[in-house]
């Protein structure tokens, strides 16, 4: 859902010196209002739960409760709010974790002030925002399959992963992006990647043609 401005504005970091300079220099943006900060995912959490913003910015590595968690916990009760992972690592163990978790965004730390804000402003606006900094939430990673797992794939087409099985059940009950989104914890981007590769690998132009390909394929029920 598309915000307005000001864009409200939460970060959790455990390093004083990294949120005193970023409440500084997003508060010269007339857009957007940072209205708190936390040093640990559970303090983060509890505040948020006080006055939701717009976007929260969260470390991915804090004392206690860890920004993947915090924000596992937060996206269970806050589905439309804009979950970003601040990350000095740009790792793919902690990207899937993040995409897992349900977050929107995994932006590397060495961003400009500049660009931060414009992917902030991006993202509350629900638009497609592009940046060098801006990790892929979409990565597939392997993932080993139980003996049952592989005799269904060979029963039916084993070029599609189980995530995009998962986003075909969900176009076949009529389900759009945001409600996909928050059915399997992942971006309304992931999703639309996901869509764009079904439509590719299965060679339509439709999420009605793909349902029907599906079906028909035997790919869902």
């Amino acid at each position: 859902m598309s915000k307005s401005p000001p864009f409200k504005v939460f970060l959790a970091d455990d390093h004083p010196l990294l949120r005193t300079g970023l409440r500084m220099s997003l508060s010269q943006y007339p857009d957007i209002d940072f209205i708190g900060e936390a040093n640990d995912g559970f303090k983060a959490v509890e505040k948020i739960t006080l006055n939701p913003p717009d976007v929260a910015l969260i470390d991915v590595d804090m004392p206690g409760l860890s920004g993947i968690a915090a924000v596992r916990m937060l996206r269970k009760q806050y589905q439309d709010m804009i979950l970003l992972i601040l990350s000095s690592y740009s790792d793919k163990h902690y990207i899937e974790e993040a995409m897992q978790a349900g977050a929107n965004g995994y932006v590397l730390k060495s961003i400009d002030i500049s660009e931060l804000a414009d992917l902030i402003r991006a993202f509350a606006k629900d638009e497609h925002p592009m940046s060098p900094y801006l990790m892929d939430l979409a990565i597939e990673w392997d993932q080993p399959a139980a003996a049952s797992d592989q005799e269904d794939e060979e029963d039916t087409d084993d070029f599609l992963t189980r995530r995009e099985k998962q986003i075909l059940e969900c176009l076949a009950r009529g389900q759009g992006n945001k409600e996909i989104s928050n059915a399997l914890f992942i971006s309304t981007e992931t999703v639309k990647t996901h869509i764009k590769n079904i439509f590719k690998k299965l060679d339509v132009k439709s999420r009605l043609e793909a349902v029907m390909a599906a079906k028909q394929r035997k790919l869902i029920d």
